[in-house]
């Protein structure tokens, strides 16, 4: 492992060991561009950062995608409002306005483009706002394929009112060598759904009594595979989110996309924190 990758995810483990949010260290784009972008017809891809914000694995997942070939309006949407770290993970109400927000986009970019595809996807923390998002959106509404990396949600959560909401598959990149982050991490300060356990993203979902066994069979689970080293995942917490790996291994899961109808743009609300 490099010596980029280690400060990468020291950082990380600061940000979720600190016990305040800090002081927001980057400037929000200007919100109608952003709003612009979602909305603008064509495919979206929209993606959700993990507690600690826009950062640059973000923008290397984003960049291995677009090497793939993946054209759409991409949009990442930094949900910790700049105060990333354990304020980010613990604002359980927040986060529920957050994803409703993003619910809001989704089901706007429908009725402006109806059929168009949308693409989700989230790392870490942001998979909790990706799922409530999903759960929030209106009946007729659906997204086409969704990607949780290492997702920091409780492994029992019901994910059915979820899958509604989804046409294709939810693919779940899960590591056991995930240990400091979600295992020690989420069973010390919490998963983003409140609970002190193991996250998913360390062992994988499990389905809960009472869920429903039809929506589930759209969920497909991807432990971490040895091999995958060659992309630059090494199993830990930011391994799926290699420029390499999201290049051969999440863009065929995304699948060809075809050209937005209006020029291709990646929107943030936010510059990312290295």
């Amino acid at each position: 492992m490099d010596r980029n990758r280690i400060w990468i995810l020291l950082g990380i483990l600061l940000s979720i060991a600190s016990a305040v949010g800090g002081q927001a260290t980057t400037q929000p784009a200007p919100a109608d561009s952003f709003r612009a972008i979602v909305l603008a017809k064509g495919p979206l891809l929209l993606h959700l950062p993990g507690v600690g914000g826009y950062m640059g694995i973000d923008h290397h997942m984003i960049a291995g995608l677009r090497d793939a070939g993946i054209q759409a309006n991409i949009v990442v949407y930094d949900w910790t409002e700049h105060h990333p770290g354990i304020t980010a993970l613990q604002s359980y109400q927040r986060n529920h306005q957050e994803a409703q927000r993003v619910a809001e986009l989704i089901a706007e970019h429908e009725e402006i483009d109806p059929g168009s595809p949308v693409y989700l996807t989230a790392h870490s923390g942001g998979c909790g706002i990706a799922a409530w998002a999903l759960e929030k959106l209106p009946a007729n509404v659906k997204v086409q394929t969704v990607l949780l990396m290492a997702p920091a949600l409780s492994p029992k959560y019901d994910l059915s009112a979820a899958l509604r909401h989804v046409n294709g598959k939810v693919y779940v990149f899960s590591s056991t060598l995930d240990t400091a982050v979600l295992n020690l991490g989420t069973r010390i300060f919490g998963t983003i759904d409140g609970v002190q356990t193991i996250a998913a993203g360390f062992c994988g979902f499990v389905q809960p009594a009472g869920a429903d066994n039809l929506m589930y069979q759209k969920l497909i689970e991807c432990p971490y595979q040895s091999d995958w080293i060659r992309y630059d995942d090494f199993g830990e917490h930011i391994g799926a989110m290699s420029r390499p790996f999201a290049t051969a291994i999440l863009a065929p899961l995304i699948g060809p996309v075809r050209a937005p109808t209006t020029q291709a743009a990646d929107a943030v609300d936010s510059k990312p924190n290295s």
